[in-house]
């Protein structure tokens, strides 16, 4: 009840304010007290405070536009209150039930020339905020030339900043962190803090991104990719700031970006199936039967067929309605009907990919098609990003393919928005540089805290390619990338093929290595894609890190370390009380006389104990609990 009175007594303030004619300070608190957002109608400006401390300073709120003037000094002529304390469930999240709890107040404002609507959102996980255009006298569309939006601090915090999606991150000052810098971004404020800026529902817009601010010290603004052009009335994408204790709290909390979102469209989720996949690189009917064998032996659920499987996937030319093999990746044969016989025979789904050139042109085509043929899922492939026309027409193919009940995995520069809780068959999406790249631990230890707080990646786990391996960290450190790095289509064994399936010879992915029998891989046959319960153990971006996931009564825990020895303390107290559980743990040990050096122990474990697990450089762990 006192926090309902904090949100009405703000309200009741800011209407006795206007009926004088005076400015005034309107403020939106957080469910539990701690996050406020704070708009100030006579500077035209909002901040953040945490816990009572100014974390975003006063910043001004400032939209470009030759239509309209949509800056200056505004009135408050209006403004709606509105609550939520809810939840909703998922079979396809980190978390299986989601709190949804926030406080919201709508403000309706007006110049000597236009009108301009401002919705402010206040959750426990941070605050969020978007602007809408309403229906002006004589203004039926709007082009919005530029949006610039301030975020000002007192000090030149470190950010982690990333120019692109699949590009690397570095550890930087606010004022050398460029243009162009993703989202999410994470700022380490203080002892106690951390904070991200994010981006959620960027549907039919341009995709934003920040810039260090040359005006003003200490400061970020942002900025779209290109024009928007919308009929009125329309509302922006959720500026959003993402607040917590650690990078930890904020990955733990990281639904917030969905709960900016509408909740499903689909009412029906029951043949949207989240699991683990095979990529078959052969392109034969003998390697496509191999890779299905492979996946229902050891607890897998789809195949995949990357590029070549219709044509050169750069080819405009190429045909995505037939089977014809770019004659550079494969000889063949390969016969669909007869692969998806055996598919269907086995209980496994078949996933095609689909270079975003046909996708453009033969959507509508190929999708009636394909469900006629029994395929379960698309991956699309380059896809075109940060236009609006290139968000709308992105958004627009996952609708289209939900309603031929298909899955989606978005491949390359895309990140996510939340959409996927709109339209949950958008399990996952790539917007990471992941292990195709050859990426080092140090580098997946700050995606882990980073990135994967927009929510899943395709992060094309690698094991038997052993160079690769080796160059990036452990196969322990592999092994615990299944936990760490969150994927309801979880893509395994990238660069690696079953024992049974022929040689790829071509080198266009690098050499390909056939999978072994090593016994750690127990470990990837029982984990699940999906969690229950997700929680961070150990915190250090860029350095190491520890996550446990609950699925039912089992826990997996998945650790990464980086290029210096580290301890990390595992306080199992998140068991159930009063439960035994048995553990195994899977660590590198060059003793072990299999070519991946991975051991195997054993123990039982209860809710009183603590383990401190010792790393060495570029190393890892992972463990299975299960109940006794």
């Amino acid at each position: 009840m006192k926090k309902q009175t904090n949100i009405l007594l703000a309200v009741i303030f800011a209407l006795v304010a206007f009926g004088c004619q005076k400015n005034t300070s309107i403020n939106v608190v957080s469910p539990d007290g701690k996050n406020t957002i704070t708009y100030n109608s006579a500077t035209h400006q909002y901040q953040v405070m945490v816990d009572g401390k100014q974390v975003v300073l006063p910043s001004a709120i400032k939209l470009h536009s030759k239509t309209l003037n949509l800056n200056g000094v505004f009135k408050v002529t209006d403004m709606k209150q509105k609550s939520v304390d809810s939840q909703w469930q998922t079979h396809l999240g980190e978390r299986s039930v989601i709190p949804e709890k926030y406080n919201e107040i709508k403000l309706f404002l007006e110049n000597n020339n236009a009108k301009l609507n401002l919705i402010f959102r206040s959750y426990d996980e941070g605050v969020a905020f978007a602007y809408e255009i309403p229906e002006q006298k004589g203004v039926k569309s709007l082009i919005l030339d530029q949006e610039a939006i301030e975020f000002n601090f007192d000090n030149d915090y470190p950010v982690w900043a990333a120019h692109k999606a699949q590009k690397p991150y570095r550890k930087c000052p606010i004022s050398e962190a460029g243009n162009a810098v993703e989202r999410p971004l994470v700022l380490e404020h203080s002892e106690g803090l951390t904070i991200a800026l994010a981006e959620a529902e960027m549907i039919n817009y341009a995709r934003m991104k920040f810039n260090t601010n040359a005006a003003k010290a200490n400061s970020l603004v942002s900025h779209l990719d290109g024009k928007v052009e919308r009929t009125l009335p329309f509302r922006s994408p959720w500026r959003v700031v993402m607040t917590g204790k650690d990078a930890g709290q904020l990955l733990e909390r990281n639904y917030l970006i969905m709960n900016l979102n509408p909740p499903s469209a689909i009412k029906d989720q029951s043949w949207i199936k989240p699991g683990k996949v095979l990529r078959e690189g052969t392109l034969t009917t003998q390697g496509a039967k191999a890779c299905i064998d492979f996946v229902k032996a050891h607890n897998m659920q789809y195949v995949e067929f990357d590029a070549g499987w219709y044509g050169p996937e750069g080819n405009n030319n190429s045909d995505a309605t037939t089977t014809t093999l770019d004659p550079k990746r494969s000889k063949g044969p390969f016969d669909i009907e007869e692969i998806m016989k055996y598919a269907k025979a086995n209980d496994i789904g078949i996933l095609l990919y689909v270079n975003r050139r046909a996708l453009e042109k033969q959507l509508d085509e190929i999708l009636p098609l394909y469900q006629k043929w029994g395929i379960a899922g698309l991956k699309y492939g380059f896809v075109r990003v940060g236009s609006q026309d290139a968000a709308n027409w992105m958004h627009e193919a996952v609708r289209k393919t939900a309603e031929y009940k298909m899955v989606v995995d978005i491949h390359d520069e895309y990140r996510p928005v939340g959409f996927s809780r709109t339209y949950p068959n958008l399990l996952t999406q790539e917007g990471i540089r992941g292990d195709e790249e050859t990426i080092p631990n140090s580098h997946t230890l700050i995606t882990m805290f980073t990135r994967m707080l927009a929510g899943a990646g395709d992060n094309t786990i690698c094991y038997n390619s052993m160079d690769r391996v080796h160059k990036m960290g452990s196969h322990a450190s592999q092994l615990a990338k299944a936990v760490c790095m969150f994927s309801p289509l979880q893509f395994m064994y990238w660069y690696d093929k079953p024992a049974s399936a022929p040689e790829k010879k071509d080198g266009l992915w690098g050499k390909t290595n056939t999978i072994g029998d090593e016994p750690e891989l127990e470990f990837w046959d029982a984990i699940p894609t999906t969690w229950d319960e997700t929680k961070a153990l150990h915190v250090e971006i860029g350095k190491c890190g520890a996550i446990a996931r609950r699925k039912g009564n089992d826990w997996f825990i998945g650790g990464i370390n980086g290029e210096e020895n580290s301890e990390v303390e595992i306080d199992f107290s998140f068991l159930k009380e009063g439960a035994s559980y048995n553990a195994k743990i899977y660590t590198d040990d060059p003793s072990v006389k299999t070519r991946t050096h991975v051991r195997i122990a054993q123990m039982q474990l209860d809710a009183k104990q603590k383990i401190t697990m010792k790393l060495k450089p570029n190393n890892g762990f992972a463990m299975h609990i299960s109940l006794k």
